[in-house]
């Protein structure tokens, strides 16, 4: 757990010396559907919201808070359009890391590398419990299930 955590360390010292600043002002997407994601984006505050269309029906991917990290996950990776919009739902201040600055600190050790690993293995636990949520048939469960995940969802929607 401390290799993660001197891992985000880096990773936050890499947003302080190269990335961009940016106000996203509310409902200003980050990317859309069919963009290619070249950035990962690490909230300073505000409120950004992941989401899948499909016809007329949108899906809640994840959200993303103040000091998370926040993208296009799947077009990040494979340099393929993405499947998903990332839009502020509030005013939001965030800083922007081009991927292959992004890539550099992950690949620059071992220690990097096994944290990075040790993230997308978290960041794969979150999706099945998002995918439980989706299978859970009541809607008094679905927002039980989210409550007790992220409390934090209904103190910064605002």
């Amino acid at each position: 757990m401390e290799e993660q955590g001197n891992f985000i360390v880096t990773l936050m010292e890499a947003f302080a010396l190269h990335s961009k600043e940016k106000l996203v002002e509310k409902n200003e997407f980050l990317i859309r559907q069919g963009e290619i994601e070249k950035y990962a984006y690490l909230i300073h505050d505000g409120l950004v919201r992941v989401f899948y269309v499909s016809g007329a029906e949108e899906s809640t991917i994840r959200f993303g808070y103040k000091n998370s990290f926040i993208n296009s996950l799947s077009s990040f990776f494979t340099g393929e359009p993405s499947e998903f919009y990332a839009q502020a739902l509030r005013k939001t201040r965030l800083s922007y890391l081009h991927k292959d600055i992004f890539r550099e600190i992950v690949n620059q050790n071992e220690s990097s590398l096994r944290s990075w690993s040790n993230m997308l293995e978290s960041l794969v636990t979150q999706q099945v419990e998002r995918e439980i949520d989706l299978l859970t048939p009541s809607p008094s469960e679905r927002l039980q299930r989210v409550l007790q995940r992220s409390p934090q969802l209904f103190q910064e929607y605002r």
